[in-house]
């Protein structure tokens, strides 16, 4: 079993506290076998409402499966206690913002999507409903009369 760490990077705006919201937020990967080294074309998801049971009764992962070249069956869990918010003091530095448990997969692309929030630096102001896909996203915080935005984000896996 390894750990896998996701590091978060991004350029913020006078916003802070970006982070997946819910346990159905979707982390889409790209999912390396370990075995053979076959990376499907298509993006996966898994969440944290997931829960399939490891063979052999050794406990449960966010997801299960069969590397369709060597067979191998294969599993990712997501460490809920280790999803942390992305910060206005981190900007512009990686940042580890969700840890993941790998047993023969390996992340190797990450896509960020919809569900996510963050706060205005200031203000306070809620913005609930970010989509990440664009890799920037921009608004305007009624209360400090200023714009706010995530920019140029990026990301990289580490070993924990």
């Amino acid at each position: 079993m390894v750990k896998i760490g996701l590091q978060f990077k991004a350029t913020l705006e006078n916003v802070t506290n970006v982070r997946p919201v819910g346990e159905d937020f979707r982390w889409f990967l790209k999912l390396k076998c370990a075995n053979c080294g076959e990376i499907p074309e298509k993006w996966q998801y898994i969440n944290l409402m997931d829960s399939v049971p490891l063979k052999g009764g050794r406990g449960s992962a966010s997801m299960v499966q069969k590397c369709k070249l060597c067979a191998r069956e294969n599993s990712i869990d997501i460490m809920r206690d280790t999803i942390t918010p992305y910060n206005a003091e981190d900007s512009e530095r990686f940042k580890t913002m969700v840890q993941f448990e790998c047993r023969g997969l390996e992340p190797v692309d990450f896509q960020p999507q919809a569900g996510f929030a963050a706060e205005g630096a200031e203000s306070g102001t809620k913005f609930p409903e970010i989509t990440l896909l664009e890799k920037d996203w921009t608004e305007y915080d009624e209360k400090t009369s200023e714009s706010v935005g995530i920019y140029e984000v990026t990301h990289q896996f580490v070993k924990c």
